[in-house]
């Protein structure tokens, strides 16, 4: 128990480096030992071959239960995860308003070139171009967090038994971190070109959500194949950026065209289309689209939820061997 103790507590603060070595009759020990329950009062784990869905009432139950014990743990490894990231950088959060910028300005600057004619977007195409990047980097770091984390902690779940939930919570917490701190940007492209959002803006989280249940519904069910195969993690920055081309983000839905049917068939359109005219011009003509990913999105999440339960135990331990 005080070599778990150990290594759980270096794992949680790294920057504190190991704690001293813990000796019968330390003041520590005897404080971990006065807190320690009776061996009759520990939980029992019995691993069986017989698969958990046989009983899926005990099974969701367990799920949703595993959550809530979740969070104190995930809040925890969300800082630990968050100061690691910043604390060696010099431009520290600055790094987080660079994605959208880099992926933006490009379009802005082949547009005022005359390079590319995008033409109909109902605010300065600056601005139409920023709001889109942002919120498909809220999208493309929904879809990689899951894998990203739970990697990360690969060799800590390989010596622990932690709930699995708890990595994709923390996780989840840095997609969240990481667009709060884009929202100084939003904000100065809203005072530079003097927009004044509608209030349709309050509805502005929901879409974000959205994109986020979408991101994450992806993310989950790939983790448990990328856990296996390194090239689910290289092709994901990949399919990302070529996904962000045939979706409208910093353009406007074709007409007519090929690109006209894939903007209307793909799926991620009327979220970023329907978000973004919440918080600028205040009303959209693809709400019912919306929805119907969204539900569909959430539908996918509880499945993909269930598939990574079921195979983290069977992947860890054969990672573990």
């Amino acid at each position: 128990m005080i070599e778990k103790f150990q290594s759980v507590y270096a794992e949680l603060h790294p920057s504190r480096g190991n704690p001293q070595e813990v000796r019968p009759g330390d003041s520590i020990h005897r404080n971990i030992s006065e807190n320690l329950m009776p061996a009759s009062a520990l939980e029992v784990n019995v691993y069986t071959s017989e698969s958990p869905l046989r009983h899926p009432g005990r099974f969701i139950h367990e799920m949703f239960r595993d959550l809530r014990a979740s969070r104190e743990l995930a809040w925890r490894l969300f800082v630990r995860d968050t100061s690691a990231h910043y604390r060696q950088s010099m431009l520290g959060y600055l790094w987080a308003l660079f994605p959208p910028l880099v992926a933006s300005l490009p379009f802005v600057f082949l547009k005022s070139q005359g390079v590319v004619a995008i033409e109909g977007t109902a605010i300065p195409y600056p601005a139409y171009a920023l709001i889109g990047t942002i919120m498909w980097q809220v999208f493309g770091d929904a879809l990689n967090s899951p894998l990203k984390t739970v990697t990360a902690a690969k060799s800590m779940l390989v010596r622990i038994k932690l709930p699995g939930e708890a990595i994709l919570l923390s996780g989840l917490g840095q997609v969240i971190f990481s667009f709060l701190i884009r929202m100084v940007l939003l904000v100065v492209v809203f005072a530079w070109f003097r927009i004044v959002p509608p209030v349709t803006v309050l509805l502005f989280p929901v879409g974000v959500l959205a994109l986020i249940l979408v991101g994450l519904a992806l993310g989950v069910a790939l983790t448990p194949l990328g856990l296996l195969y390194n090239d689910v993690q290289q092709t994901l920055p990949i399919a990302t950026m070529f996904l962000m081309l045939l979706t409208p983000v910093v353009y406007p839905p074709p007409r007519t065209g090929v690109a006209a049917t894939v903007a209307s068939w793909n799926p991620l359109s009327p979220l970023i289309l329907v978000t973004r005219d919440w918080l600028t011009i205040g009303h959209s003509t693809q709400i019912e689209a919306f929805a119907l990913v969204t539900g569909i999105a959430g539908v996918l999440l509880f499945g993909g939820w269930i598939i990574y339960r079921v195979a983290l135990p069977h992947i860890i331990a054969r990672v573990g061997n």
